[in-house]
């Protein structure tokens, strides 16, 4: 009888990195990668067009982050179970990613290990996150509790459509770009940038583009290691 394998799809865009994962993958019996992304929205693509079971998706993606690609796919695609990884070990971008319908998050530094037990737990419907993150949760949601103290939820975490048109303005786009990739006015565009300014009390471009990099919305000088 042949075992049906579960249906894997990688985005990073680092070919190295996505290649080290397929091979890890791949050495697996029960495990086939179907597809692999270089970009946000070529992961969204081909999420829908291949329909994996299972998408590994690197947090930092040029043309749109793993969070809203994950976001899309979750809203697109609800049947296919998302892991996403990150070298930033950041409870607010845990917070996002589970809010935007990821199943785990899994720490670059620690993938090898932990990679291929999340994608099995994730295909069941479970959710997976590297330990040291998952123990601090746990702390974090306790001591919430014993304090009677609610987790605080921000009101400054920016909508989709805001995050895409940071990572663009990061990405060191004009507007009249950002409208056309968006498929949207530039007017539309003034107004989501001068809402992302607000929200972050940042007024400038530079800072915004500081701001990205250290959230992993876009890629700085910080290697990327698996």
């Amino acid at each position: 009888m042949t075992m049906e394998k579960i249906r894997v799809l990688l985005a990073d865009d680092h070919t190295v990195v996505r290649q080290g994962l397929k091979a890890l993958l791949e050495a697996e019996p029960d495990i086939a990668v179907v597809g692999e992304a270089n970009t946000g929205r070529e992961a969204v693509n081909l999420t829908k067009k291949l329909l994996p079971e299972v998408v590994v998706m690197d947090i930092a993606m040029p043309n749109l982050n793993g969070l809203e690609a994950t976001r899309q796919i979750s809203k697109e695609v609800p049947q296919t179970k998302l892991l996403v990884l990150s070298s930033y070990n950041d409870d607010e971008y845990v917070h996002q990613v589970t809010e935007a319908g990821a199943m785990g998050y899994l720490l670059k530094q620690t993938a090898a290990t932990d990679l291929i037990k999340a994608v099995r737990e994730a295909r069941r419907g479970n959710a997976f996150f590297s330990p040291a993150i998952s123990k601090r949760l746990v702390e974090r949601y306790r001591e919430a509790f014993l304090n009677g103290v609610p987790v605080k939820k921000r009101n400054d975490l920016l909508t989709s459509r805001e995050s895409e048109v940071l990572q663009l303005i990061a990405e060191g786009k004009p507007n009249k770009q950002i409208a056309a990739e968006l498929c949207i006015s530039i007017k539309t565009v003034e107004k989501h940038r001068q809402q992302v300014m607000n929200k972050l009390h940042i007024h400038d471009v530079a800072g915004l583009t500081r701001y990205a990099i250290s959230k992993g919305i876009v890629e700085g000088t910080t290697p990327m290691l698996v």
